[in-house]
C-alpha cells in the first residue's frame, strides 16, 4: 500500500479488490504496447500512446460508467 503524509500522520490509501486486477489488465496491456505487440481491433500495431491508453482501459473495464446502486 502507498503512504501519504498528511497533517504529519501517515495516510493509508484504500484500493478496493477489483481495482488491483484492473490495474494489473492495464499494465499488462502498456506492457505490450511498449514492447510493440499492441494490435488494434483492426489488426494494427498501435503507435499512440494515447490509444493504447484507451485500448487499456477499455479492457480493464475501467472506461464503463459505474451503476448507482440503490
Amino acid at each position: 500500500m502507498q503512504h501519504m503524509v498528511m497533517l504529519g500522520r501517515p495516510v493509508m490509501h484504500y484500493s478496493p479488490p477489483q481495482l488491483g486486477k484492473k490495474r494489473a489488465k492495464v499494465a499488462k496491456v502498456m506492457h505490450e504496447y511498449a514492447e510493440g505487440e499492441l494490435h488494434s481491433s483492426s489488426g494494427q500495431t498501435v503507435t499512440s500512446h494515447d490509444q493504447a491508453v484507451a485500448i487499456a482501459m477499455s479492457e480493464s473495464g475501467m472506461a464503463r460508467k459505474k451503476k448507482r446502486q440503490r
